[in-house]
């Protein structure tokens, strides 16, 4: 984004040789500084003047939050279809659950399952619903969302140069850990065996 020291610059650019400034080029350049702000603050570009694409900057980390309470809802679809099936299954083997509700047997095993998936969906969708209608839920996900985005992960080098590291150190500790128990164990013969 254009700063006002950026502006600074480009009016004092603008100045002639004798301190003034034209009116047209510090208007033109201030108006010019203005358009890169508000194209920076829509999305097409970035600070530096460079295109981006629009929904990416505008997003930023609540894409995260979408796509956990996409996953959310996805899970609890599972678990409900899951539980559904299986209460299902074993309610249709209970022979006092099949006298009040006959219609329990009624349905193969693969009906039941299309219908826990049905079941599963409406209960995922609702769940997802109703956690994302709650303000402090989605406040504490747009949080974590934030703070999440603030971590520098390691580069390829520093994981591979610390895997190297720990498998090294155990090699060692284990090579040490063994010879002690060598010795020990030699030890131990002399003054208790024979």
């Amino acid at each position: 984004m254009a700063t006002s020291e950026d502006k600074d610059d480009k009016l004092n650019d603008a100045e002639s040789d004798d301190g003034e400034v034209s009116s047209s080029e510090a208007l033109a350049t201030t108006s010019e500084s203005n358009a890169l702000e508000g194209e920076a603050e829509a999305g097409a570009i970035d600070t530096d003047g460079e295109e981006v694409a629009e929904g990416v900057v505008a997003l930023g980390s609540e894409r995260y939050v979408h796509a956990a309470f996409f996953l959310a809802g996805i899970l609890a679809a599972f678990v409900a279809s899951k539980t559904f099936v299986l209460v299902w299954n074993s309610l249709s083997g209970w022979s006092a659950a099949v006298r009040a509700v006959p219609q329990l047997v009624s349905y193969t095993e693969e009906q039941r399952d299309s219908i826990g998936l049905v079941v599963g969906a409406i209960v995922g969708a609702l769940t997802v619903i109703q956690s994302y209608r709650k303000e402090s839920v989605r406040t504490w996900a747009n949080d974590v969302a934030a703070e999440l985005s603030k971590v520098t992960w390691p580069t390829r080098e520093a994981v591979l140069n610390g895997t190297v590291v720990v498998v090294v150190a155990s090699a060692l500790a284990t090579v040490y850990v063994t010879i002690l128990d060598r010795i020990w164990s030699f030890l131990t013969t002399l003054v208790y065996g024979a």
